[in-house]
């Protein structure tokens, strides 16, 4: 199969429609996600809106991602007993990764690994000093 980049919004809910049916099946991340997702087509929907707005800044979308992840996370990490660790992080982007290698390639394709792992380390750091607050 010849790969292409990621275009639109289709691509975009390919490419988390993909990478969550890996995260349900890891050993580590599955049940956790389980614990925390109540609504998985409501999740991949809101991701999708997500990694929409942050791939294609400079176009107008029908959809905009509206909210803010950290405060969402740091209040799953206080919920969940502060157990997200760096090792939840390096499994998420890994499988990102993966499903993104798996499916393209491009411009784009790298500009979401790049936000991923920006944004995995953002995430992470800030969860950890949320805990000390």
């Amino acid at each position: 199969m010849e790969k292409k980049d990621i275009h639109n919004r289709d691509d975009v809910f390919l490419l988390v429609s993909e990478f969550y049916k890996k995260v349900k099946k890891d050993d580590v991340l599955g049940p956790f996600f389980d614990r925390v997702i109540k609504d998985w087509d409501a999740h991949i929907e809101r991701l999708t809106t997500f990694w929409e707005s942050s791939l294609f800044m400079s176009k107008k979308l029908e959809h905009r991602y509206v909210g803010n992840p950290l405060e969402v996370h740091i209040k799953v990490d206080q919920e969940n007993n502060n157990a997200i660790t760096q090792e939840h992080f390096g499994l998420w982007l890994n499988l990102w990764f993966e499903t993104l290698d798996e499916l393209f390639e491009g411009e784009y394709a790298q500009n979401a690994k790049n936000r991923a792992r920006k944004m995995g380390t953002f995430m992470f750091m800030n969860i950890y000093q949320a805990r000390q607050a």
